[in-house]
């Protein structure tokens, strides 16, 4: 059995931190398990001892066990590291094509990385009509934040994005209760202030702090209950943020399909009060 599936198969038990440190291990998996003992617990939040417990509970021995596996993994040819690790690599055949067919391989990278018990415990908390839901992302990284806001909000009520400006952020803080849920998006050149909001709503406000980030993991970790890594480097100019939306669409699909009766009555709700142009109006 791979690490992978060790780790897969061990999710249910797994608490908070663990979690969180799966999934620092699955976004750039093996390279990450093969980092000294210290280094992964600095990168990752959690303590050495926390990290020791974590390899015995997925059937392993030892941190020494556990770089022995993933290294065998590696020779096995399991996934090649010129593969995942080759940015600049010359365009093969139709740009299009290949562009499309990078984008494809990120998606894939993104499911091994969350593992299938972490993306329902997101979404049964996103689904909670008991929670508030907050979502916010960075500069360019909202776009996936609003597109995550707009496809709840028809699903469910108490769903905000908070506005770019943050001299608006305290009006929301405000508002949040024990137990509501930041859902914020920050990738690579990390958004200092995201950092903060999180901080005083973990603290002040004793919210539930989701993150999606990338594989480099934001410094908003520290005050997350989860972590969603999704891959963007995409080798080209621009990174790519396929993956991040496929999850967010998968997230929102999983709730609206879940309780279909009660979102199609939201939806319906919807549509009845849309405003539109008088020639729309039949």
């Amino acid at each position: 059995m791979i690490v992978r599936e060790r780790i897969e198969n061990a999710a249910e038990t797994l608490t908070i931190g663990e979690r969180k440190l799966a999934a620092m291990i699955l976004s750039d998996y093996p390279f990450s398990g093969l980092a000294p003992i210290h280094e992964l617990a600095r990168h990752s939040e959690v303590s050495a001892p926390s990290i020791s417990r974590f390899v015995t509970k997925i059937g392993l021995e030892g941190y020494q066990e556990f770089q022995r596996e993933l290294i065998s993994e590696l020779k096995q040819g399991m996934r090649s590291p010129l593969d995942l690790h080759a940015p600049g690599r010359p365009v093969e055949g139709g740009f299009l094509k290949d562009f499309i067919a990078k984008s494809t391989s990120q998606m894939a990278i993104a499911a091994d990385a969350i593992t299938e018990d972490q993306f329902l415990q997101i979404c049964t908390l996103l689904a909670d009509p008991k929670r508030r839901i907050y979502v916010i992302g960075g500069r360019i990284s909202d776009t996936i934040a609003k597109h995550l806001t707009f496809h709840l909000q028809l699903s469910r009520k108490d769903v905000y994005h908070l506005p770019p400006n943050a001299e608006g952020w305290p009006e929301y803080l405000l508002r949040m209760r024990q137990g509501d849920i930041l859902f914020l998006v920050d990738f690579r050149r990390y958004e200092p202030l995201l950092e903060q909001l999180a901080s005083r709503a973990a603290q002040s406000r004793h919210a539930r702090i989701i993150l999606m980030t990338d594989k480099w993991i934001s410094p908003i970790a520290k005050h997350a209950r989860e972590v969603l890594p999704v891959p963007i480097d995409s080798g080209t100019l621009w990174d790519t943020y396929s993956a991040a939306l496929a999850v967010t669409e998968a997230i929102v699909t999983r709730i609206a399909e879940h309780d279909w009766d009660k979102t199609r009555a939201r939806m319906e709700a919807w549509e009845a009060l849309r405003l539109r142009p008088k020639e729309d109006q039949t």
